[in-house]
C-alpha cells in the first residue's frame, strides 16, 4: 500500500471534535483526513475496525473512502513507537451543527424540516442494518463481543461518579426508577443493528443548498445495539418541533410505528449515554449539557419525552 502521507504540505487540526486526534492533510493535489489513534483507550486494531465499518456502510450512507490504515508500530526511522492511523478522503459539505444553528436563527421552518428529514434518514438506514446480537466490535472482521448492559445496571455502574458530582441518594433512586422504566420500554423491540452511537449534527456534513447529507463521520463509538439508539442521540438536545418531527417522521417512514412510541423508545435508548456523560460533568461542554438534561428528566420523573 502506498504511503498516503507522502508529499503532505499542510497538516492542521480539524475543527469540531474533542479528541484532538483528527487532522486535515493537504498534499497539494487533494485533501485528506488523518485520524491518529494516540490515546491509551484505543485498541491496536482500532484503525482497522473503523476502516471495516466504513467499507461496510459504503453505498448505504455517504462515508469517506479509506486511503490507508496503519496499526501502531515501531517507526523504522526514529526507533520510536508510532500510533495507529486511518487516512480517508475529505468529503464536501458543512457541519450539521453549524447549519442547524443558522436555520434556527433565521427561523427557516422549511430548512429545518428538510434537514430533519435528511438526518432522520441516516438514523433510519442504520436501524435497518441488522446484526445478530448486541455488543462491541471484536476485530476487523466485525465479529461481536457480546455486551448488553441494562440501563438500570448502567446507572448503578456510574452511581459513584454521579455522587461525586453532587447527586443525592434521593436523586439516584429516582434515576434508577426511570432507568428500570427505560429497560421495560426497550424490551418492546427485540432486535439489534449497527449503531453509530455518536450520531449528532456535529458528525454530519450536509450540502448547504439542498440540505442533503454528504458525509457521516467519526465512527469511533460504533457498536451493535438497539435500533432506537441513534434516533435518541439525534433528538437529545435538538428539540425544535419542526426539526424533531421531521427526524422522527423520516425514521418512521422507513420503520412504520407509532411516532409517540418510537420517541419514547428513543429517549429510553439515549438514557445510557446521558448517564455516562453526566458522570463526566466538567470534562467538556457536551457532558455538562447532558448533566443538566439528566437532572431535568429526574425532576420531571419520566423519560423526557416532553419538551424540557
Amino acid at each position: 500500500m502506498s504511503d498516503a502521507l507522502d508529499g503532505v504540505v499542510g497538516f492542521e487540526p480539524l475543527a469540531g471534535g474533542h479528541s484532538g486526534e483528527t487532522f486535515l492533510a493537504d498534499t497539494g493535489a487533494e485533501r485528506a483526513v488523518v485520524r491518529i489513534f494516540a490515546a491509551p483507550r484505543h485498541r491496536s486494531d482500532a484503525p482497522e475496525v473503523q476502516a471495516a465499518l466504513l467499507r461496510l456502510v459504503r453505498g448505504l450512507l455517504p462515508v469517506p473512502d479509506v486511503k490507508e490504515v496503519r496499526r501502531p508500530r515501531l517507526d523504522p526511522t526514529t526507533g520510536e513507537d508510532a500510533p495507529g492511523l486511518l487516512v480517508t478522503s475529505f468529503l464536501p459539505g458543512v457541519r450539521g451543527d453549524l447549519l442547524l444553528a443558522g436555520l434556527r436563527a433565521a427561523g427557516d421552518e422549511d430548512g429545518l424540516r428538510r434537514m430533519g428529514a435528511a438526518v432522520g434518514g441516516v438514523a433510519a438506514t442504520l436501524a435497518g442494518m441488522p446484526t445478530l446480537r448486541a455488543g462491541l466490535w471484536a476485530d476487523p472482521d466485525l465479529g461481536v463481543e457480546p455486551f448488553a448492559p441494562t440501563v438500570a445496571g448502567w446507572v448503578d455502574d456510574h452511581a459513584a461518579a454521579l455522587a461525586e458530582r453532587a447527586w443525592s441518594t434521593v436523586d439516584l433512586d429516582r434515576l434508577r426508577a426511570i432507568a428500570e422504566e427505560a429497560d421495560d420500554v426497550l424490551a418492546g423491540l427485540e432486535r439489534t443493528c449497527v449503531v453509530h452511537s455518536d450520531l449528532n449534527p456535529k458528525n454530519l456534513l450536509l450540502d448547504p443548498e439542498t440540505l442533503a447529507v454528504t458525509g457521516v463521520l467519526d465512527w469511533e463509538y460504533c457498536h451493535s445495539g438497539h435500533p432506537w439508539t441513534d434516533l435518541g442521540n439525534l433528538l437529545r438536545f435538538d428539540r425544535l418541533p419542526t426539526y424533531a418531527e421531521a427526524v422522527l417522521g423520516a425514521w418512521c417512514d422507513r420503520h412504520p410505528a407509532d411516532p409517540a412510541e418510537v420517541l419514547r423508545g428513543a429517549r429510553a435508548a439515549d438514557l445510557t449515554a446521558l448517564v455516562e456523560l453526566a458522570a463526566r460533568a466538567g470534562a467538556n461542554p457536551v457532558a455538562d449539557r447532558a448533566a443538566v438534561l439528566l437532572r431535568a428528566i429526574v425532576a420531571a420523573g419520566d423519560l423526557g419525552a416532553s419538551e424540557l
